[in-house]
Formats: structure tokens, sequence, C-alpha cells
């Protein structure tokens, strides 16, 4: 893989373009009015001799990224004044309307300009992709300094959060992801297709991924008989009693580091990880970079740019959805702006940051997830413009860490992977008019608890404050942040009573939605089989089954162990027999049933899973959650996946099923290198 510094033309040029042209029209414009000597005869002269200056500063900008690699920024700023005072002393001999009436006056006036323009090309230039880097790869010679490092190969693997396998090989040929499709072409990658059993959510995918088995995660969020009470795995406690449950030693165990994920892996090391949050192990890996980054401009200045800008797109990118009646599409207000750009800003950076700090120091093995495509898939869509130019910027990420493996002790291997896919299609609520609670509430005549609402796009920020709420200054205002975002998700961690109030409800049913795959629970420490439910709730199966907008009905029997029913058909999932008309599995594709029978064995499993219509065609389904993008149960393409394997490792098998697929995958790639 090569990593090139110099970069062409792009649109973000245009800002920084502007940024430089008006802070050097008002620092001429303050020249001529301090500068008796100077004058400017015409409104609209600093404006011209400005924007010759920014040309120029443009032209330069690359050349600075390449030497501040070399020498550093402080060199460049020293460089850059010089050199671009020349370029002000010649641009106010050629401008017309200037009136020079001595020769220290234009000499001042491009001293001046020049600092000011210096130190605007500074803060812009380390404000991109390549600024970034090259400031992570200059801390790779300083760590360089203190010893040879080891011999041993190394792997990153780096977890584009929600990337369906067709969105990515479209945006490969649309040109969208140029570091991506140059690695493909060289040949150091190769490109495969894998298959996530339901429920395809990112817990269950990501704790198959990093500790080898998945079977307790029935979704994202369930009843759980054993402790009485909802889990849901982007709440720290509940995530930790999730991983506590996994089996096996983890993919990350014995040296390697966990980056902004659900689960640590067995890592001993992690930095914003859901489960770990409370243990108060690996924050200080974290708050180590949180520093470095505060007293950088190509860190703190480039986030914080970065994030109100995003504000700004996002917002802007509603609105138009609105105008141009784009559907199907779901609200997006003002909170889910400002929680997609911390979490596609400044989270993106810091694990960015983080991840670079621990391959200069030699880890042998890191998972980092990042979930900016995921999120605002959710909420615009998966094929979207405001998606596929978050996965661009994604691919920008990648340039980054590869610009960093140049600089690490280690080889480093770069393996891309996907935990699940996207489907796309107008929710429920839309196509319904209620949400599905509404609707078993009605079926049933009973009383309905529902978790219904997603609360995934809180998550980053959230681990980011508790990690940032260790001892120290600040911690107490990082540790009331988190506790505002637990109180504003309902997450149990911040209320240590919340379980056994939780335990005490007086509902009849408990109604979740992960995605478009819904479930319901009776409040009972035991799975109620399909007879059970006819006799409690006569009206439950078949008024679900005959709703428009739902596909199957999933339980359990006596005889025939799990079924799929339809309104014209039953599947048995064990054997595969189907009695009926139509098969209700056969509007989710090929191979539904190997995907949603694990599932629906284990125990975990609630009393009914509700999997929402599909269409065949278009892949359309509907979501049990206020989400236009969503992924969860089956049909259109939230179950396919991506795998990105560095070419020189062997090669993955061609059939790849399950998360434990990919884990075993992961694990042989670690034992060849490392």
């Amino acid at each position: 893989m090569t990593a090139p510094v110099l970069r062409r033309f792009r649109g973000g040029d245009v800002g920084r373009l502007l940024l430089a042209w008006v802070g050097g029209t008002l620092t001429l414009v303050v020249v001529d009015w301090v500068l008796h000597d100077l004058e400017f005869t015409a409104w609209w002269t600093p404006a011209v001799a400005a924007a010759v200056i920014g040309l120029v500063g443009l032209v330069l900008q690359p050349l600075l990224v390449a030497v501040a690699a070399r020498v550093g920024w402080v060199a460049v700023i020293a460089l850059a004044v010089v050199g671009q005072a020349v370029v002000v002393a010649v641009a106010l001999a050629v401008v017309p309307g200037i009136v020079v009436e001595s020769w220290w006056a234009p000499l001042i006036a491009a001293w001046l300009a020049a600092l000011v323009g210096s130190l605007l090309a500074w803060l812009s230039t380390a404000g991109t992709d390549e600024g970034f880097a090259v400031a992570l790869a200059r801390r790779g010679r300083r760590s360089r300094q203190h010893g040879d490092g080891p011999d041993e190969d190394g792997l990153l693997v780096v977890q584009l959060d929600g990337v369906a396998y067709p969105v990515l090989t479209w945006a490969l040929a649309a040109g969208n992801m140029p570091t991506l499709e140059r690695w493909l072409r060289e040949g150091s990658h190769t490109l495969h297709e894998w298959r996530p059993t339901t429920p395809c959510t990112t817990p269950a995918s990501q704790l198959g991924i990093l500790h080898g088995s998945a079977e307790r995660v029935p979704a994202f969020r369930w009843y759980d008989r054993e402790l009485g009470r909802v889990l849901t795995a982007n709440h720290p406690a509940d995530a930790a009693v999730i991983e506590q449950r996994a089996q096996g030693p983890g993919l990350l165990a014995d040296g390697g580091v966990s980056v902004s994920n659900l689960f640590s892996g067995g890592a001993d090391r992690t930095a914003m990880v859901m489960s770990r949050l409370r243990s108060g192990r690996g924050t200080t890996i974290t708050r180590e970079a949180v520093a470095w980054f505060a007293v950088r401009p190509d860190g703190l200045a480039r986030s914080l740019f970065r994030t109100l800008a995003e504000v700004v797109r996002e917002r802007t990118q509603s609105a138009r959805q609105a105008h141009r009646d784009v559907l199907p599409r779901v609200k997006r207000d003002w909170t889910f702006a400002f929680l997609r750009a911390g979490s596609n800003g400044m989270v993106r950076d810091l694990s960015t940051a983080v991840v670079a700090q621990e391959m200069l120091r030699g880890t042998p093995i890191l998972y980092v997830d990042y979930v900016d495509y995921d999120e605002v898939a959710h909420h615009a869509g998966v094929f979207r413009r405001e998606a596929l130019a978050a996965l661009e910027a994604l691919d920008g990420v990648l340039a980054t860490l590869e610009t960093v493996t140049t600089h690490c002790r280690r080889r480093y291997r770069i393996a891309v992977v996907s935990d699940h896919g996207q489907s796309q299609g107008a929710t429920f609520l839309q196509v319904h008019g209620a949400t599905l609670a509404d609707l078993v509430a009605e079926l049933t005549a009973g009383s309905v608890e529902a978790v219904q609402a997603s609360n995934e796009d809180y998550a980053r920020l959230r681990a980011l404050a508790e990690e940032m709420a260790g001892a120290g200054a600040g911690s107490g205002t990082a540790r009331r942040a988190a506790e505002r975002m637990d109180r504003r998700t309902g997450s149990s961690a911040a209320d240590p009573d919340a379980p056994a109030r939780e335990a005490d409800g007086a509902s009849d049913l408990i109604v979740l939605a992960s995605g478009n795959l819904g479930l319901v629970n009776a409040r009972s420490d035991q799975r109620l089989v399909l007879q059970e439910i006819d006799e409690r709730w006569p009206r439950l199966i078949p008024g679900l089954v005959n709703h428009p907008a739902i596909g199957c009905v999933i339980a359990m029997t006596v005889d025939e162990g799990p079924v799929a029913i339809g309104s014209d058909g039953i599947h048995a999932l064990r054997t595969g027999k189907v009695i009926g008309d139509v098969d209700p599995l056969a509007a989710y594709g090929e191979g539904a049933r190997e995907r949603i029978h694990p599932a629906s064995e284990r125990p975990e499993a609630p009393d009914l899973y509700v999997v929402s219509a599909c269409d065949p065609a278009t892949g359309t389904v509907h979501a049990f959650e206020e989400l236009v993008g969503s992924h969860g149960g089956l049909g259109g393409w939230q179950d396919r996946a991506v795998l990105l394997a560095p070419a020189e490792l062997a090669p993955p098998p061609d059939d790849l099923l399950g998360a434990d697929a990919i884990h075993r995958v992961l694990r042989g790639w670690r034992d060849e290198l490392v």
C-alpha cells in the first residue's frame, strides 16, 4: 500500500480559500488604517490583493503539508511567513489602486499580512486529513527514538458500521472510496461478502466477531428472563453483563486494544468501550489522546470546525429532503444534528488518534468501530447522498491510518469489516399509523410496555463522557454529562435500582424493537410455546400475520420446534418443511431459514419474533423504530456485510455465514502474524 501525502484539489479547499481571503482582506484593511504611508484608493483593492495572496497560498498548501511531514509545523510557519512576505510585496506592487509613499510601508504590510495568512494556512492545512495524518505520523518518529521495537507484524481491524456489501461496491464503482479502490486495484486486498445471522445488529455481530459467539444475544434489546428486566446492548451496565456471558478469551486477549466498541474482545486496555466504562479499565489511553488532541490546532481546532460544519451539513440535508419531499424519510431534529456532529466529528478523530497512538506503541492487534455511515443511513437512507458522503469520509480515515502505518515499528495489515448492512423503507408507524406495541395492545386487550425508540446516537458520546470522568479537573462535569445521557436514554446504568423496578412492572406483555425485528414477551421466567400464546391471547398471532406490514411471526411449538407463521403458510425451521400455499420466508431471499433458525432455537429468544413485510423486488422493509434505514431482522441488504482481506494473509472461505466465522478468520490472521 502506498500513502501519498500530496493530494488533489477537493471541495473543502474552497472553504479554506474563502477563510484565507476574508482574513487577508481584513488584515489589509487594518494595515491601511494603521500605516499612513500605505493607502488603498479603491474599496475593492484589499479584496483583490488578498485574493492574489490566497490563491498562492492554496497552491502552496500541499507543499506545506509535505514539508511539515519532515520538519514540523513550527518550521512551516517560519518558512511560510518569509515566503508569503515576498508574495504580499509583489501583490502590493502589481495590484492597481495601491499608493506606497515609503519603502518600509509595504514591508510591514507584507509581514503583517503574511503572519495572519500563515496562521490561517496552518489552521486550515492542519484541518485536512493529510495534516491530521502528518501530525500522527510525527508522533511515530518520536516514538521510534525510544527503541527499535518488535519485528513481528501487527493487525488493525477497522469496522465500518452498517455498510452493506452492495452499498460498498456501488461506492467503489462511483469513485467515492479512492483509498479502498486503490487497495483493490493494486492487489493488496481482496473483497468478500459475508452473511450475518439474525439478529443483524451490532451487539450480536460484534460479540461474535470479538468473542466467537453471540448465542445469548437475541436482538439489540430484549427481555432477559434470568434478570427479569430489559437488556440494552449500548448501556454500559448491560454491555458488561452481555460480555461476561461470552465464552472464550476473545480476539484481543494477550496484548490487543479495543477502541470505540460495545465489547472489549478480551483486551486488557480499552478506549471508549461500553462494557468497560464502569470498570475503570482502559480510560487512561483515551485521556492521553484527548490531552494531545487539545493542545494542537490539527487536533482540537480541526474537530471543532468539523463538528460545527457537520451540524450545518445535517440541518441543510434534512431541510433539502423535506423541501424535495424525499420519501421515505423520518424527522431529523437539532438533537440528532448535534449527536451526529459529535460522533462523526470529535469521536471519529479521537478514535483515530487513539488507534494511531497504539499502533505507534507497537500494539499487536487493534479493533476499532466507526459508526458514521450507520448513524446517517438510519435517518437519511442507505444510499442517499449524505450517507454516501459519510462513507467517503471514512475512506479518508482509512487513508490516514494507512499513512500512520508507514511510521510504525510493526508492519501492520489493515482489514476492513462491517458488522451488518441496512435495509430501507417507510417505518411501521408511517405505514400502519400506529406502533407495533399499539397493535399488540389492541389484539390482546391487555397492558403493554413498549421500548421501541432508538437511542444508538447517544452511545459514542456517552462513552467519551464516561471515559473522561476519571480523576482530575473536569471529571465531575464529564460524569454529570454521562449521567444526563443515561437518563435521556433510559439506561439502567445510571440508577442501580432500575432493574428491580422494571421487574415489578404490571404490564402483561413487553414489546421491543430492533429495526424491522419485533420482540413480544410475556413477563415469565420461561418461554411460552405457540399453544400457550393462543390460549392466552387467541387474536394475537392471527392479527399479526394478517397485517399487511408484517411478513411472518416466529414462535416455538412442542412438536415441530420453532416455526415461521405467515398469512398463508407455515415454515418449520428445523426441517425446512412448508405447510400451506405460500412459504412465509420466501420474500426474504435464499438462505433466510439458515439465518433466522439459530436465533429462534435459543432460550433467550422472545415468545414471538415479529418480522416486518419485505418487498422482494426492492428489498423494502418497515422498521418498528422510527428509522428509514434499519437492520435487525430479515429482508433487503441488512444481512449482507463486508470483509476486505489483506491479500498476503490466508484467504477467507467462500461461504462466510455468521459472525463466528469472521472471528475464526481474524483469529487465524492474528496467529499468522503475531
